[in-house]
């Protein structure tokens, strides 16, 4: 069979990702700070754009028809609409220089540069820099200070060695009674109890730093650890022959010992959610409002305006530039409002399912898939799930991310649903209010879910349990 070449023609469709959509897509899901980030770079790299402070007016008016149709057709004449925004009031510029001329702008002082006091970040010592700058101070010799850099350098962020005595020697070319000398002068630095190879030397550590070697204290971490761990207490005096008041006085003073010391120098910085959107309660109704504060008002910059006017004295290469930039600041404007809607939107149909968890609290929360929202604002699920991503608003109830909404259903006895996080809420208020001395086991916390209607297996609630953090019920009694 002879092999030939042919030329065929066919129809088909497919969805093109325009660089335009691109961008439109990536501001959808970019959360709060990163939108402001995106919007001063924006107006660092296109001349066009303008930040223009003032009220929050009609947002829809920000985007002129002009600049719409530029999107739309790529014709070189665009006419600007003048800016409708309010003029700035006149400066007194009487009282201005009446003030710039009293005795302190007499002062003399050396016109320097310097940094904006709010943009001056106080540097946090880490541990390591900690643990090297008392190494520099210790009287460790040149070989001993060699060392010491490499187990300071194989300390972990909570301050445990992580390489073994073997790989130090590797590493240094030293031997282990070296090594060990070494490392015992740095288990003796601040924090108490850096350096330790495991849990068991890092209190001990802590309990010897406090002059309780030989007592019930440090009997208990050597050989009773695990007990220790699941309240065995009973065990441990029996063991060493001791009332149960001293046993729990030892506990009491292990419980004040730092598992983790490396954590008291942990640089990472705290991270506060700022809400992209506010739900109050306005009489029988619920009030949906944009946060608005500190977001740029742009428009395009005057200058460019007066250009574009006088559009027969520009080069065509300088018109061309100046159109792309109308349109991509155009794009960028436009993008940012459809973000503002969509997010209203959600958030609308939110409220809407959610109205019970605004009235009542997490308990009421229904369950909620993103399809629903889809089919009730005509969107798509992908665009919800954009939405709703590193997205958070602030409920009567508390600040919530917008993912914390959608929820898995859990079966009641009444053939109803539940939403998973209200199982969640139910199975903690009902450990908070459990007797200490004698805590709920599952299966006791599964028969009392039934009684409030909720159906749940008693290996969902050690699930839902573990996913909270909350220890089983023989490690959350206390001795009476």
């Amino acid at each position: 069979m002879a092999l030939q070449l042919k030329q065929s023609l066919s129809l088909s469709q497919q969805l093109i990702m325009t660089p335009q959509l691109q961008q439109a897509i990536k501001l959808l899901q970019l959360s709060r700070l990163e939108l402001l980030e995106t919007i001063s770079q924006e107006l660092e790299t296109n001349p066009l754009l303008d930040d223009q402070p003032g009220d929050e007016g009609d947002n829809e008016g920000d985007l002129h028809d002009e600049i719409k149709d530029a999107l739309i057709q790529n014709t070189p004449e665009v006419r600007i609409e003048e800016d409708l925004s309010r003029p700035d009031q006149d400066m007194d510029w009487e009282s201005y220089l009446s003030e710039y001329n009293t005795g302190w702008a007499d002062t003399p002082h050396e016109n320097k540069e310097l940094p904006v006091f709010e943009n001056i970040n106080a540097s946090k010592t880490n541990l390591h820099s900690h643990l090297l700058w008392q190494l520099s101070l210790s009287d460790l010799s040149g070989g001993q200070q060699e060392i010491g850099v490499q187990i300071i350098g194989n300390i972990d962020d909570d301050g445990y060695l992580k390489a073994t005595i073997e790989e130090l020697g590797q590493l240094t070319g030293y031997a282990a009674d070296e090594i060990l000398s070494t490392l015992s002068v740095i288990q003796n630095f601040d924090p108490t109890g850096v350096g330790a190879r495991d849990t068991q030397e890092c209190l001990l550590i802590q309990a010897r730093f406090q002059n309780l070697a030989g007592t019930v204290v440090e009997k208990i971490i050597q050989h009773h650890l695990e007990n220790l761990e699941n309240k065995r207490y009973d065990k441990i005096a029996r063991s060493l022959s001791i009332s149960m008041e001293d046993v729990l006085a030892a506990v009491s003073i292990i419980s004040r010992f730092e598992p983790k010391p490396g954590r008291l120098y942990n640089d990472d910085e705290t991270i506060y959610v700022s809400p992209d959107i506010y739900v109050f309660k306005v009489g029988d109704d619920y009030e949906i409002v944009l946060n608005e504060d500190g977001m740029p008002k742009l428009k395009i910059n005057n200058y460019y305006k007066e250009i574009l006017s006088n559009k027969n004295s520009l080069e065509k290469n300088t018109k061309e530039y100046i159109q792309e930039k109308l349109k991509s600041a155009a794009w960028l404007i436009k993008s940012i409002h459809q973000r503002q809607r969509t997010i209203y939107k959600v958030t609308e149909s939110i409220v809407q399912f959610q109205r019970n968890f605004f009235e009542k609290g997490v308990t009421h929360l229904k369950p909620l898939v993103l399809r629903d929202v889809a089919e009730h604002i005509q969107m798509h699920e992908s665009t919800i799930s954009r939405v709703t991503t590193n997205k958070y608003v602030h409920t009567p109830q508390g600040v919530f991310e917008l993912k914390y909404f959608f929820n898995s259903a859990i079966n009641s006895m009444e053939g109803d649903s539940i939403a998973s996080e209200s199982v969640k809420e139910h199975i903690k208020n009902l450990i908070k209010s459990e007797k200490k001395n004698n805590p709920y086991s599952d299966q006791e916390i599964a028969e009392m879910l039934k009684d409030s209607n909720i159906d749940v297996a008693r290996r969902t609630v050690a699930k839902y349990r573990e996913t909270m953090g909350i220890l089983p019920s023989r490690k959350r009694r206390v001795p009476s």
